[in-house]
């Protein structure tokens, strides 16, 4: 009995693993996202131009003209390319091009460090694991895909197309979107773009109850803190030590707290989040903030949950530290780095002044790399024929849940493209708990069934934006 117990287990495991893949589209997905996470895209040790061209011939073979399949390497960067493919729609259309974009690169990830190799896709326990399978792997080979369908099935759009899958997202000195907003801006012009950043939250027991829409985001900036110090023997010790001024310095800076501030994002984003927040304390908290953004027991309250802290303001915390030249000698140079996550209504000057208030004049607060351009684009409502479509996608695959625009506490490349003038959005109908795909993290992993709503959610989505004389 045991035995056949074991065996219907394991039949009804392989059964649903199988059905998760039964479709040729899911299978074709699952081959693109594979390649994808085994070429190795890491900035330092990669090459992003090998998944780049992997995915251009791809794009070749499925009947993709030359001309509207172009890789793009930014001179003396040979490993970051880029591709952009136009799927061509109906001649003389009145509408704007639709732009989907994903970033090919990833965080480091050393193999010591990992279960099972980073850059070999497993499929474990519901999951799949492997450097990028969530950022940002899965959104790059869901639109590769559903392109490649639609190009199969022989889809004329009422609107072009644009597929942008670029580099350096993760960092690195080549940002393929801001290469491609400041020097190719008119292959990739859009009325606006879909990018990552939104998707849905699952309760404890997997279920949906909420989906989002990132329609802002916080905008990263790194900031030096150095302390100078003429040093000297260190058998005579001196009050004035370089190390124990940043020290200082950094402990004033990790006890304080930015104002709490709203804005046509996070208010909503609040007020709605309350209405399916699960703990009673956190929805009330979400309440009273919007009722008073001054409410500093709701602040409080709020401020227990990182994420939610870092919707609430300005963060800014120290990542990196070096100081001393030897090791009997007193310092004469420490240095740290102070990294920010800027709200996007404030300003680089407020938070640099506001760091240099905290540290003291003893200490001086530089940009670690000056920043481009302004800070971003004020939040602004989504689109009403995007917030329509996800709405009522949403309430077909997931049920009657709400559709929550977000602001993101991390930073992504819409940035570039807000500031240069093409609104942009996270959709990605990828559900997941709180952390649970520990993206930049050990062992990265996203659900298999998350994988494939999103595959079809996207297909959808974007069939019913840019088809609009039939659906």
């Amino acid at each position: 009995m045991r035995r056949q117990l074991a065996l219907l287990a394991l039949l009804a495991l392989l059964s649903s693993t199988a059905s998760a893949q039964s479709t040729p589209h899911q299978q074709l997905a699952r081959a693109v996202y594979k390649q994808l996470v085994e070429i190795n895209t890491v900035d330092s040790v990669g090459s992003v131009t090998d998944a780049v061209n992997a995915m251009a011939a791809r794009f070749r073979a499925a009947g993709f003209p030359s001309a509207d399949v172009q890789v793009l390497i930014p001179p003396g960067h040979p490993q970051k390319g880029n591709l952009v493919v136009r799927y061509r729609g109906r001649a003389n259309s009145a509408q704007k091009p639709l732009l989907l974009l994903a970033h090919l690169d990833v965080v480091a990830a050393h193999r010591e460090d990992w279960v099972n190799d980073p850059f070999s896709m497993r499929e474990e326990n519901g999951f799949f694991l492997g450097r990028g399978v969530a950022d940002d792997k899965a959104m790059a080979s869901i639109f590769v895909a559903n392109l490649l369908r639609m190009k199969a099935e022989k889809v004329v759009p009422d609107r072009d197309l644009i597929l942008a899958l670029t580099a350096d997202e993760e960092g690195g000195d080549m940002n393929g979107v801001k290469w491609l907003v400041e020097t190719h801006r008119p292959l990739i012009d859009a009325e606006y773009a879909i990018n990552e950043g939104g998707g849905g939250s699952l309760d404890e027991s997997g279920k949906p109850i909420r989906n989002s829409i990132q329609a802002a985001e916080k905008v990263s900036v790194n900031f030096t803190l150095t302390s100078t110090n003429r040093g000297g023997h260190s058998s005579q010790p001196r009050p004035d030590n370089a190390i124990y001024a940043l020290a200082s310095a950094l402990t004033r800076i990790s006890q304080y707290q930015f104002p709490v501030v709203l804005n046509e994002v996070t208010r909503p984003f609040f007020a709605q989040s309350a209405l399916v927040e699960p703990r009673p304390e956190i929805a009330a908290a979400m309440r009273a903030i919007v009722a008073n953004p001054g409410d500093s027991a709701a602040a409080a309250t709020l401020s227990r949950d990182p994420n939610l802290s870092s919707t609430l303001r300005t963060s800014c915390v120290a990542t990196r530290l070096s100081g001393g030249h030897a090791y009997n000698a007193l310092p004469q140079l420490a240095t740290a780095n102070v990294n920010c996550r800027i709200e996007p209504t404030s300003s680089f000057s407020y938070v640099q002044q506001e760091l240099q208030r905290l540290a003291g004049d003893s200490i001086k607060v530089t940009y670690t790399l000056q920043p481009a351009g302004k800070l971003g684009t004020s939040p602004a409502p989504v689109a009403p024929d995007l917030l329509s479509a996800v709405n009522m996608l949403t309430r077909r695959m997931f049920g009657d849940i709400p559709v929550i625009p977000s602001m993101s506490t991390g930073a992504t490349d819409g940035m570039y493209l807000r500031a240069g003038g093409i609104p942009t959005y996270g959709v990605s109908g990828i559900f997941s708990q709180g952390g649970e795909n520990n993206a930049h993290g050990l062992n990265e992993k996203l659900r298999v069934k998350s994988y494939y709503d999103g595959l079809e959610f996207l297909d959808q989505l974007v069939r019913r934006l840019a088809i609009t004389t039939k659906m």
